[in-house]
């Protein structure tokens, strides 16, 4: 028996021995297993570890970074500079986890992906210093801009027509860091350039990967563009604000209830004064009285003679009839230079309603007259309490003679101007400021200034309203309501823009937009009760006699063009084809308009087609569906500018 085992054993160790030579003999030798582990242990603690460790520290960094900004919109500057540090040692981290493979970068193929990433971190690193110097530039003088922090008894003491002049003059040391900051910015972008997106798959698994970080590259490089680009108005903010010499600025009203190219009616107007920061209103009144004040008013021209309801002057009040603002300004002034009432001026400002309400709820119920002002939605209209009011005030007819009716909306602007002086900056400035640039973002506000740089950076933030140069394909929509009541407050837009590309590149498009008034027309009878849509005269709600342009590229070819009422126009203005028709939509009823057009150039790939949709001033969420190639590209409301692309 002990034998049989004996012999057991020697058979194992020779085959062990046989299986261990031949492996020797094989493709894979003792020292190619050897090598094989040493790879793979290498690769493990050099590459796959600090990959583990990298992607786990981007995502400590990208935390502390969502802390950061919520930091900032609550205009704390203690919290911000807490949550600064934060973002710096996450970042710290991620720097040093990265620089582990940086060593990577002369192989080949693998270090073009960690030059990228070097790139990265490297622009990642220029923003944290960036925001590290605008902290530093703001933190000394913090609360008397806007933002929390320990409140100046000597500030609160100054009557609130003091408080912002302070403030101005505070401005004017801080912007003085704005180019330092730029630098940071501008190398940032410099480094976010040289990755190529091109290079990394289109997916991994479900996730898409290239186009996201396109698209990341490319909204960097805008908002760093912009940056840049408001540099000069940045740095001219204090003298626009009169902290050098005294300023003249015009502040036109535009009610978009009744929408007109450039947002609303011009309604009321209102002349403000600064000096260091100190706002006087010169002048507050009706857009009435200003057409009064010019003797003789040349005739209309075409597009309101052809459209408008018995209007056969050019006033003032119908002046916006360009969509690009600046344009609408030249009209503007070509009356108002014949005004008997007419100011130098620095600049041109035109708000419409939604500056108002927003104000309000940022500041609260504001009484001015003995009427009470709200952000609170109205039942009677399905709108801000504000926008019923002033409705109410403005365009109920009454048996006596009302006077400077429209002006109540500079009162109502100076009241809650005052309102937000009297409090301390760190109540509401910061809120204000943030919902100021919205507004002029999405094209509540726009601005004109005399000043050509500052112009130019205006124009660069897209805040002046212009018709903009694009290379691509290009939409905008220009609704003006003509003498249809205040019908805007109720009809509804969807539009949808379809684009096919064919196989020889002919790029063939259709737009279609329904407007729907579901709600009946108002009750104009003076001497009944009122119903849901207001009291008794006030005429709110009737049908939306509506003037229509379609903006195209230059040199598009019209195909086909249904619902207008009247002959369809084609011309060229602004660099763009312009599409012209008219149509009503009734109270309870809706209607339609589609426009088939080619583009004056072909695609090449359809990955390239781009579209840029220009949202009208004054409006709020039209409802667009983008669909590129049968795919949709977008869904949802405009609320600004946007480009749409596969």
């Amino acid at each position: 028996m002990l034998g049989l085992l004996e012999k057991h054993k020697r058979l194992r160790r020779k085959r062990l021995r046989w299986g261990l030579s031949h492996i020797g003999k094989g493709k894979l030798g003792r020292g190619s297993i050897i090598f094989l582990i040493i790879v793979l242990i290498f690769g493990y603690f050099f590459v796959v570890r600090p990959a583990q460790k990298i992607v786990s520290s981007a995502k400590g960094v990208v935390t502390a970074g969502k802390q950061a900004k919520v930091a900032f919109a609550s205009n704390d500057i203690v919290l911000v500079e807490k949550e600064l540090k934060k973002v710096e040692t996450a970042f710290d981290g991620l720097q040093k986890e990265a620089s582990k493979v940086y060593w990577m970068r002369f192989i080949p193929l693998a270090g073009l992906y960690v030059s990228d990433l070097k790139n990265g971190i490297e622009a990642g690193d220029h923003l944290i210093t960036a925001a590290q110097k605008t902290v530093v530039a703001i933190e000394p003088h913090a609360d008397l801009i806007g933002f929390k922090k320990g409140e100046d008894a000597s500030f609160l003491e100054k009557p609130a027509e003091l408080r912002l002049q302070t403030a101005v003059l505070t401005l004017d040391k801080i912007v003085e860091d704005v180019d330092a900051i730029a630098e940071d910015v501008d190398a940032a972008r410099d480094k976010i350039a040289k990755i190529n997106p091109n290079r990394y798959p289109k997916k991994i698994g479900n996730k898409e990967i290239r186009s996201k970080l396109q698209a990341g590259k490319d909204q960097f490089a805008g908002i760093a563009s912009l940056f840049v680009d408001a540099k000069p108005f940045i740095k001219a903010l204090p003298d626009i604000l009169g902290a050098k010499d005294d300023k003249t600025y015009l502040i036109l009203f535009m009610n978009d209830k009744e929408l007109r190219a450039t947002g609303g009616f011009l309604t009321a107007y209102a002349v403000f004064d600064v000096k260091q920061g100190k706002f006087e209103v010169k002048r507050s009144d009706d857009i009435y009285t200003l057409d009064d004040s010019i003797r003789t008013h040349p005739a209309a021209p075409r597009e309101i003679s052809t459209y408008h309801k018995n209007v056969n002057k050019f006033y003032i009040r119908d002046s916006n009839l360009s969509p690009d603002y600046v344009e609408s300004v030249k009209l503007f002034e070509t009356l108002y230079e014949n005004s008997s009432q007419r100011v130098d001026y620095d600049g041109i400002i035109a708000v419409d309603t939604h500056v108002l309400v927003d104000a309000l709820e940022v500041l609260g119920d504001t009484e001015v007259r003995g009427i009470t002002f709200s952000a609170a939605m109205d039942k009677r209209c399905d709108c801000p309490q504000a926008i019923y009011k002033l409705l109410d005030e403005i365009d109920r007819p009454v048996h006596f003679i009302k006077t400077d009716r429209k002006g109540i909306l500079g009162d109502l602007l100076f009241a809650l101007m005052q309102k937000a002086l009297g409090f301390s900056p760190s109540k509401y400035w910061g809120k204000l400021s943030q919902q100021l640039i919205r507004d002029m973002r999405e094209k509540h506000m726009l601005v004109y200034m005399t000043d050509k740089k500052v112009q130019k950076s205006l124009e660069a933030m897209n805040f002046a309203g212009r018709i903009k140069d694009f290379d691509g394909d290009y939409l905008h929509i220009s609704d003006v309501n003509f003498a249809g009541a205040k019908s805007n407050l109720f009809v509804k837009h969807d539009v949808t823009s379809k684009t096919t590309i064919e196989g020889d590149g002919t790029v063939k498009r259709e737009v279609t937009i329904v407007y729907k008034n579901p709600y009946p027309h108002s009750n104009c009878d003076l001497e009944e009760g009122g119903g849901k849509l207001g009291y008794a005269g006030l005429c709110i709600n009737a049908t939306l006699r509506n003037w229509f342009r379609m903006y195209v590229p230059e040199g598009s070819t019209l195909v086909d063009f249904k619902g207008s009422e009247k002959k369809v126009q084609m011309y060229d203005e602004l660099g763009k084809s312009v599409y012209e028709g008219f149509f009503g939509v009734a109270p309870k009823g809706k209607s339609s308009v589609t426009v088939t057009y080619t583009l004056p150039f072909k695609i090449k790939n359809k990955v390239d087609y781009k579209l840029l949709i220009q949202k009208q001033p004054g409006t709020v969420g039209h409802q667009y569906s983008v669909i590129i190639d049968g795919k949709e590209a977008g869904k949802g409301p405009l609320i600004q500018d946007k480009v749409y692309s596969l």
